[in-house]
């Protein structure tokens, strides 16, 4: 049993895009769409709260992580926050891959 809170978009353009991801089918369709929509910087981080997560759920320690990913802990327990806490989002996606 999980304790993964719902999130419900909040208007038309929450809703939007969300709905935008089920269109695309293919990696390279998600990356080229993340990267017209996201700075690179922003593309960066995403892909690193991914990794912060897939770390944590191995069992690294917050202190390993933050070091190898060049962050700070604090960061990283955000990212723990919402992969344990959260809506579920990082746990379907790290358990279906």
């Amino acid at each position: 049993m999980n304790n993964f809170q719902s999130y419900r978009p909040k208007n038309n353009k929450e809703k939007f895009l969300a709905k935008a991801f089920l269109k695309l089918k293919t990696e390279q369709e998600v990356a080229n769409f993340l990267r017209d929509l996201l700075t690179i910087k922003e593309f960066e981080e995403f892909a690193n709260r991914l990794e912060m997560a897939r770390l944590l759920k191995k069992g690294w320690s917050y202190k390993k992580i933050a070091r190898e990913l060049k962050v700070s802990t604090t960061t990283v327990t955000r990212t723990a926050h919402w992969l344990f806490r959260g809506c579920g989002g990082y746990d379907k996606v790290l358990t279906s891959s």
